[in-house]
């Protein structure tokens, strides 16, 4: 029997989609850069909001929600960005699963951080990328992301980093070169002159506080000490008083009413407060890695003289030879002790320490004390025979500085002066026929070489050794002829070295200022003896030797 055929029943099946619904994250970045172009530059918050709410609007049924992230005033080379990094933490949880950008150069502006996240982890974790300006849909047109105008615009967008960080880093040197301040802030104890941003000008009250705090260090005070000085008295940290003055502050500056140690280094130790600029001190690492780095103090940029100075420069150094010293105190100090960074152990050169047992102070040596007793003696002294050394010593140098003015008043004052040192001319000779000898054995070395008598690495290590040997020669006899030079032009009665002594001829008691002006270090020996180091020893040298020559012959005739 024939089956009957069910033409009549036919059933027609029509596919059914699932449109997929994304939660969308929009992404607006403005740099600095941009900022400085005007609200209006195509790249403000504003057109970027309106480009993508408009796409969003336009494609409502593709998303069920819509997020904004907004980073302004950011630059697209640093990944360490607030809403972007919050942007990436909601990839990550999965509240967000497609991210929008007006372009690629407002995501990022670092190759290698765009094409890690685009190419990879995006794609592992099926998040979908859209990009407005390159056309490029990563779930619509999967090519659009492989396709080279991706990677190509972000080398194009990483190098256009570089350039403007290279051409702005060229603007800054140049500026500080020619002693311009290029500070976004001034430094406590100036401000910026309102006719001229790139010249400082003193902020009076400021810098009252600024030669305080060099005056208490000079004084014995210890960094913490001043700065409990300056908190227990009222006065403002540099934070709290700008904001009472109504200047600028940093916002990366911590809103700290109150003064820190480190905030009393920072001072000290800023040379700018000599009235010469000194710029470049920290630098960011690079145009993608925006941490700061110390430079190299050769490298600082230094013009001096480019503004009204607060703290004489023979302050300066004085401050500065004196936080290189082991200056420290006990927890509840104040006042660092005189001797303190001073003393050394005359044998195994470590600092000398100070001990109290009830009312009677001692110093001994560190090494012993705290290290090995089988490694150094105890080179024990008390503190009052110290200081009645030490000032008695002072006080012979002193006098010293004062006789030898009054001899070379009367030495400048005749009619002829005597200045060859016969020391000097000796040396010279001797170190001239030391370097033609070397330079004669140098000379010979490449035929001996060549004879087949040394081999060629015997060639080359003596060659290094003998040019060691002429570079040193060649240094100590500079040095040599700088000292005739200096002993040929004769020797000013007011020359700084006695200045420097003869200012305390009514020296009774020490201070630690004192010692900070004259002595360069205190050896002590483990008989108690001591031997003071004091500063310009090089020119008192000289200047003995220039009175000896020219009062030795006047005395052989008497």
């Amino acid at each position: 029997m024939a089956r009957a055929k069910n033409r009549g029943n036919q059933q027609t099946f029509t596919p059914t989609y699932t449109i997929r619904r994304w939660r969308l994250g929009e992404y607006i970045r403005l740099s600095k850069e941009d900022l400085k172009k005007g609200k209006d530059d195509s790249n403000s918050v504003k057109n970027q909001r309106d480009l993508l709410g408009d796409f969003y609007q336009r494609h409502m049924d593709e998303f069920e929600s819509a997020v904004e992230y907004v980073d302004d005033g950011h630059t697209g080379t640093d990944a360490n960005r607030e809403n972007f990094q919050r942007l990436l933490a909601d990839v990550m949880s999965g509240k967000i699963n497609c991210v929008i950008v007006k372009d690629l150069s407002r995501f990022a502006r670092n190759y290698s951080d765009a094409g890690s996240l685009i190419d990879n982890l995006f794609v592992q974790m099926g998040v979908r990328f859209i990009s407005l300006a390159e056309n490029v849909d990563s779930y619509l047109n999967p090519d659009s992301v492989s396709n080279i105008i991706v990677p190509i615009t972000n080398v194009m967008n990483d190098n256009y980093c570089y350039q403007t960080s290279k051409k702005i880093r060229q603007v800054f040197d140049y500026k500080r070169r020619n002693g311009q301040y290029i500070g976004s802030f001034a430094p406590y104890g100036y401000i910026k002159n309102p006719k001229d941003k790139h010249q400082l000008i003193v902020d009076a009250d400021a810098a009252e506080t600024v030669k305080r705090v060099y005056s208490m260090l000079l004084q014995g005070s210890s960094k913490r000490a001043i700065a409990l000085y300056l908190n227990e008295h009222g006065i403002p940290s540099p934070t709290a008083y700008r904001r009472k003055k109504g200047l600028p502050v940093s916002s990366a500056v911590a809103d700290d009413p109150m003064w820190s140690a480190r905030m009393i280094h920072e001072i000290l130790t800023n040379p700018i407060y000599t009235g010469d600029l000194v710029q470049g001190r920290r630098r960011v690492k690079s145009y993608k890695v925006h941490q700061l780095e110390a430079v190299p103090e050769e490298e600082w940029v230094r013009v001096p003289d480019t503004h009204e100075a607060i703290i004489p420069h023979e302050t300066f150094d004085k401050v500065q030879a004196l936080l290189v010293r082991d200056t420290r105190t006990s927890p509840k100090g104040r006042e660092v002790h005189l001797f303190s960074g001073f003393l050394k152990c005359a044998d195994c050169g470590k600092s000398i320490t100070r001990s109290q047992s009830g009312k009677n102070i001692y110093y001994a040596c560190s090494t012993y004390k705290n290290r090995s007793r089988t490694a150094c003696t105890m080179h024990s002294i008390k503190h009052n025979r110290l200081e009645a050394a030490v000032l008695f010593a002072i006080q012979y140098q002193v006098n010293t500085a004062v006789s030898y003015s009054e001899l070379i008043a009367r030495i400048n004052s005749a009619p002829l002066k005597k200045s060859q040192s016969h020391r000097l001319n000796d040396q010279i000779a001797a170190k001239e026929k030391e370097l033609t000898k070397i330079t004669r054995y140098k000379q010979s070395l490449y035929q001996d070489w060549k004879d087949g008598e040394i081999t060629q690495q015997e060639y080359r290590d003596m060659k290094a050794d003998y040019e060691r040997q002429a570079a040193e020669l060649a240094d100590v006899l500079a040095r040599l002829n700088t000292e005739r030079a200096e002993l040929l032009n004769g020797v000013d009665k007011e020359h700084p070295a006695l200045v420097a002594f003869a200012k305390y001829q009514s020296i009774e008691t020490l201070t630690r200022e004192i010692l900070t002006d004259l002595v360069d270090h205190i050896k002590i020996y483990e008989n108690g003896n001591i031997s003071v180091h004091f500063k310009f020893a090089d020119e008192f040298r000289r200047i003995a030797e220039y009175i000896e020559i020219n009062t030795t012959d006047t005395a052989e005739a008497g």
